[in-house]
């Protein structure tokens, strides 16, 4: 926010160009504070701006910047200024960075790294997409099991410099295979003589590199760590994921999830950088599918033409009446969609959950279905609008009403358990698909009680 605050300041400065006092007030201010005033500024501006940063500042405001604006800068920055910011960024960064980045320009970032560097890139893109393996930084400190807590506290000082965390230490053996985990503050109060595999603080979680995003998320919110270790198939330590990484994954799966839920597939990129004709592939999937759906109403509808001529007013309660349905459902299916998410509901629950939004629905159907028979038979031209028959007219709304919610209540909260069950993401139930389906019901519903309720009486 304070970036916020003083952007006024800096404009002025900028539009001076007086890059003196720029440094200055670039010196003390958080990377953070730095990335916001520098994110809307066009492409020669922040480039300029960005060049000068401290080598070890610019790293940190880097890694705050957009995908799009990295990118923008890397492609302004010389070999050797574009090795120094590649230097200083953390490995998984890097990699992140690697991932979004133009294939040309991953081509030049890849070939400014130094041997090591370029090795250590290339191992971690060579795990699957939105693996632990594509998160996890090898920037870990371990210790070797047969140290005692006195030496291993020498041996953190030694090579604890740089590391991405020191918090957590990692015990393996000569093989590098993952034997326990120690926190440093149980190391530094243990009895210097006793032996590191001795020091038993907390259970050892560990997560193989193939683990997806979703389930990595889920390891640190059942075990509450600060950094997980990650193992390959061999139990060997190949590197660490810290909660900063974990907030970043969290924060695009849910973003996934949300557009999910509005009936499209997940975009791959921001949504200023994804192009229109990715936006139309990731959206017309799901409009189509929707959109034959919404044809199976229309055929509903005029299987009942001959009620409808008959009674006209009859097809002035259809929006009334399916919104009801389709509104109803979101609701539950968004309620259910995250209760999944977050564990609030497992599948062995589904009978539970059928239940309460069974006496939901029936209650919320019951209460709209009352307001709409009280409209009907308080409305002022009921007889002109609706014929002598009014009252039947009313009923008959009433209890569709009370139908169509509790079905699409139903409906809403059993289709993320079915998808969940066909081992799919329950977000794929998107509100939109659910409003379809109770469309097509609702539509049944309504005329089926109309029309058995208002034959022999104006229909």
């Amino acid at each position: 926010m304070l970036g916020n605050l003083l952007k006024p300041e800096f404009d002025a400065l900028i539009a001076a160009k007086d890059w003196d006092a720029l440094r200055d007030a670039f010196t003390d201010m958080d990377p953070a504070d730095v990335d916001e005033v520098i994110e809307d500024l066009p492409p020669e501006e922040s480039a300029v701006l960005f060049r000068l940063l401290p080598r070890d500042t610019a790293a940190l405001v880097f890694e705050y910047l957009s995908p799009h604006q990295q990118s923008e800068i890397v492609e302004t920055l010389g070999t050797e200024q574009l090795k120094n910011l590649l230097d200083e960024m953390a490995p998984d960064d890097r990699t992140r960075l690697l991932e979004e980045l133009p294939a040309e320009v991953t081509k030049r970032v890849l070939t400014s790294l130094s041997p090591g560097e370029l090795a250590m890139a290339r191992s971690l893109l060579g795990y699957p997409e939105k693996s632990a393996g594509r998160y996890m930084t090898p920037e870990y400190l371990t210790i070797p099991g047969n140290l005692s807590a006195g030496e291993a506290l020498e041996y953190v000082r030694a090579h604890g410099q740089g590391r991405e965390t020191i918090h957590v230490l990692y015990i393996v053996d000569d093989k590098g295979r993952l034997l326990d985990d120690v926190r440093l503050a149980s190391l530094v109060l243990a009895d210097p003589r006793t032996r590191v595999t001795d020091i038993h603080d907390r259970q050892l979680v560990s997560i193989p590199a193939t683990a997806d995003r979703e389930e990595f998320i889920s390891y640190f919110e059942k075990y509450d760590r600060v950094a997980l270790p990650v193992t390959d198939s061999q139990g060997v330590l190949v590197g660490i994921i810290t909660v900063d990484d974990v907030l970043d994954a969290a924060e695009e799966e849910a973003t996934e999830d949300i557009q999910r839920i509005g009936g499209m597939e997940a975009l791959e990129a921001p949504y200023l950088d994804s192009g229109i004709g990715e936006m139309m592939r990731k959206r017309v999937g799901w409009l189509t599918v929707l959109f034959v759906g919404q044809m199976f109403t229309a055929t509903a509808m005029a299987y009942y033409e001959n009620a409808i001529a008959r009674a006209v007013f009859l097809s002035s309660f259809v929006p009334l009446i399916i919104s009801s349905g389709g509104n109803s459902g979101s609701q539950a299916t968004s309620l259910i969609i995250r209760a999944l998410a977050v564990r609030d509901v497992s599948l062995k629950d589904w009978w539970r959950v059928a239940a309460r939004e069974a006496f939901s629905g029936l209650a919320l159907g019951f209460f709209l279905g009352l307001l709409g028979l009280l409209r009907i038979l308080m409305w002022p031209e009921r007889e002109t609008l609706y014929g002598p028959y009014f009252a039947w007219v009313g009923v008959a709304v009433g209890l569709s009403v009370l139908g169509v919610v509790t079905f699409g209540t139903l409906c809403g909260s059993m289709l993320p358990f079915l998808l969940r069950r066909l081992g799919l993401d329950p977000a794929t139930a998107s509100a939109p698909f659910v409003a379809t389906l109770v469309d097509v019901t609702g539509g049944v519903i309504y005329f089926t009680v109309a029309t058995t309720l208002l034959t022999g009486r104006g229909l």
